[in-house]
């Protein structure tokens, strides 16, 4: 399994490279192409009693215009791969609704990371996005501008979403020298736990991935601090696990394996939802 198109957000305000670089090196890994996406939403018409107090301008549209065209070239700039393979979409729309409609053409999603619930529609809402898109998110942290991925945690749960994110993180996982399945239970489900993990740990084999596998009972560490440890144990700088929340009046709620992963892990994650 590989990736053939590598989809990157970048804010029309970014100046480092960080998670562009990171979706360049994967796109280089797997002979893949790289697709930039970028969008600016306006601001809507505000008014009062009547009387128009602000709204968007033919001189706003063209300064946006410009921006995002400026954007473009400065990431065809810092991208270093044959022409052919670099891409380019933008508008003005909102920045996550645009994301999630234009994820349709790619294998992988490359974003990254900010804080959660970022309730203002004119900002990218990369955690909203992953439970939209129907795409792998990969999640990079602050700092980060490359992903080696020869060392990588699974952070197991028996369900939808982490076998999705076993199966999309596929391309990875037959790379990596070394696989970690953790799943974290109760004292009372140990054995079908393990039962659980051997069996994902023999269909990987099937596909050639070295892994292996354990088993941890709940304890006041919370789960998500249990996976981040495990990572930086085993030198991991990928964890692959299920993206879990749902809509609530419109604003998404996450568990608390998400959250938490989501604010406090240095290394990539791997998502699907």
């Amino acid at each position: 399994m590989s990736f053939a198109s590598v989809m990157v957000h970048v804010d029309p305000e970014q100046q480092e490279e960080g998670q562009i670089a990171v979706a360049e090196g994967i796109a280089r890994g797997f002979g893949a192409s790289i697709l930039g996406i970028s969008a600016v939403a306006i601001a809507p018409t505000f008014a009062a009693e009547g009387v128009i107090i602000e709204q968007t301008t033919a001189e706003d549209l063209d300064r946006i215009r410009a921006q995002l065209s400026a954007k473009e070239a400065w990431f065809r700039r810092i991208v270093r791969l044959p022409s052919e393979k670099v891409e380019w979409r933008s508008a003005i729309a909102f920045p996550t609704d645009f994301l999630v409609e234009q994820a349709r053409a790619a294998d992988l999603i490359v974003v990254k990371r900010k804080q959660l619930r970022t309730n203002h529609p004119r900002y990218l809402d990369s955690a909203g996005a992953m439970l939209r898109m129907g795409r792998p998110t990969l999640s990079v942290p602050d700092g980060v501008t490359e992903l080696a991925g020869d060392r990588i945690v699974i952070g197991w749960k028996d369900t939808r979403e982490a076998r999705l994110a076993v199966r999309e993180a596929l391309p990875f996982l037959t790379r990596a020298s070394s696989v970690t399945i953790a799943e974290i239970c109760t004292s009372d489900e140990q054995d079908a736990a393990h039962d659980r993990v051997r069996d994902v740990a023999n269909y990987l084999r099937k596909h050639r991935v070295s892994c292996e596998h354990e088993v941890r009972v709940h304890t006041a560490e919370p789960d998500a601090g249990y996976l981040i440890r495990v990572a930086s144990d085993v030198g991991a700088d990928l964890i692959v696990t299920g993206g879990y929340g749902h809509s609530r009046l419109g604003e998404w709620m996450f568990g608390g394996m998400t959250e938490r992963l989501l604010q406090q892990a240095q290394a990539c994650l791997l998502m699907a939802h």
